[in-house]
């Protein structure tokens, strides 16, 4: 299965993500991580997230065909860094979830305040993402992080991919 986790900055989309993906045994893939490791730290044209966002997606398929379970965990501001996802859980026939974690924008500003260990994010850039932000077009799961719920997140997401029969 594959997970989209989305939320801007701050939101505690990546808080959230690498534990869902621990409770899951789930490869966690991380967009601040491969903007990193695809040396794009500082590039921030439209043309370079998409680099990013296709080398998450490329890391995403290795591991589905070989059976992992996989959570991605990106803004997703954009359609098309969606349908990047949405078009490979098609191609593999593999199950998608997509999860969109949102926050007060005052527990935001708190959070981007703070240095943070991969991401560049502070909250200008939150501020310009709200602007371009689209959720997506299909039906999914909306949490809302505070900064002590992460266990009632974490439930709720489980039972969003898990559903008891």
């Amino acid at each position: 299965m594959l997970i989209l986790v989305s939320g801007l900055p701050g939101s505690g989309k990546s808080y959230f993500a690498s534990r869902l993906s621990r409770r899951l045994g789930a490869v966690y893939i991380n967009s601040d991580q491969t903007r990193k490791a695809i040396d794009r730290m500082g590039r921030y044209a439209f043309e370079d997230k998409l680099d990013v966002y296709e080398e998450m997606a490329k890391s995403a398929g290795e591991n589905l065909r070989q059976g992992k379970n996989v959570v991605v965990d990106a803004t997703f501001y954009r359609p098309e860094m969606q349908d990047i996802f949405f078009t490979l859980s098609t191609l593999l026939h593999k199950q998608i979830f997509y999860i969109e974690v949102k926050a007060d924008e005052k527990i935001i500003q708190e959070r981007l305040s703070k240095p943070r260990a991969d991401s560049e994010a502070g909250f200008a850039v939150y501020r310009q993402l709200k602007l371009e932000y689209q959720s997506p077009g299909v039906s999914h799961l909306v949490l809302h992080s505070t900064n002590d719920n992460i266990d009632f997140m974490l439930n709720q997401g489980l039972a969003y991919i898990q559903p008891i029969p």
